[in-house]
């Protein structure tokens, strides 16, 4: 397919694991209903961004992947015909958990999950002490309405991990999230932040010639304020369309995949690369001794 509609859901979170499902479930049924194809879910949505803080309860909120989110999930991709990204709190088994978003394509089927590869570590976002970094490597997922690669919130600042999963084939790179701004923070501070993790992102889809879609979440939670700017960029890394920093909002814009061929045979980019000089990418870093 060269055009496809995707959706994307941009929304607050409570307590309450069932609730925030159901209410991901309607708002998936409001994408399709708009036409969306493909709708991808923010980071961890079936529950407040717990790793605020480090507490051994907050285990209790994984579950299994396939399990019972995707099963509800299922139902719902098979009934609108639609794509579902969803990110979720993954137990894999006793003491070990991870970051993971499953794909389920529009006959209900699951196709499979990413494990979030990068796993940060700063004040209210405590992620290292709930999972267990990534250990399947980048992923892409042929569904019905194109290959997608899906990365999650931490792996959006790494151009590596863009890239490689856009050399894996990928027709757009999707970015679930959970970052915002700490309330305590001053107004310049917040901008320059958000500039920061849209630039950055923009520029894995200059790099690469492939549509990006971010999605991230909005609310206050324990002190951070989730700044929401979710959007769509196009292969040049041109913002179709940023939602609101405060409001919940689904989104659905028609994305041409054929626009990947035309920006990379204008810029480029895959085409030079010089893959016999790369090998020092791989060491942490390139000390004179």
């Amino acid at each position: 397919m060269s055009k496809v509609k995707v959706g994307l859901v941009q929304m607050s979170c409570t307590a309450d694991k069932q609730q925030n499902l159901q209410k991901a479930i309607v708002k998936v049924r409001e994408a399709a209903a708009k036409g969306a194809q493909i709708v991808c879910l923010q980071e961890l949505f079936t529950s407040l961004y717990f790793c605020d803080v480090e507490d051994y309860d907050n285990f209790k909120l994984a579950e299994s992947i396939p399990g019972p989110s995707t099963d509800e999930l299922q139902k719902v991709a098979a009934e609108l015909n639609v794509v579902i990204i969803a990110s979720l709190f993954e137990k894999r088994a006793q003491g070990v958990y991870h970051n993971t978003t499953a794909v389920l394509d529009a006959d209900g089927s699951y196709l499979g999950k990413y494990r979030k590869m990068h796993i940060p570590d700063d004040p209210g976002f405590y992620e290292k002490f709930y999972f267990t970094p990534g250990d399947l490597g980048y992923k892409v997922f042929k569904t019905k309405y194109g290959k997608l690669g899906v990365l999650i919130c931490w792996d959006q600042w790494y151009p590596e991990a863009a890239r490689i999963t856009a050399l894996m084939g990928a027709d757009i790179l999707f970015y679930p999230t959970a970052i915002g701004w700490a309330t305590s923070q001053d107004e310049a501070t917040n901008v320059e932040q958000y500039n920061a993790w849209q630039t950055i992102q923009r520029s894995h889809a200059v790099a690469n010639g492939v549509h990006v879609v971010s999605v991230n979440r909005v609310g206050e939670e324990a002190g951070v304020k989730f700044w929401g700017g979710s959007f769509f960029a196009n292969p040049f890394g041109a913002i179709i369309h940023q939602t609101s920093h405060d409001q919940e909002e689904v989104v659905v814009q028609e994305l041409d995949l054929d626009k990947s061929d035309y920006y990379r045979s204008h810029w480029p980019f895959l085409r030079d690369r010089r893959i016999d000089s790369y090998q020092p990418i791989t060491k942490r870093l390139l000390d004179e001794d």
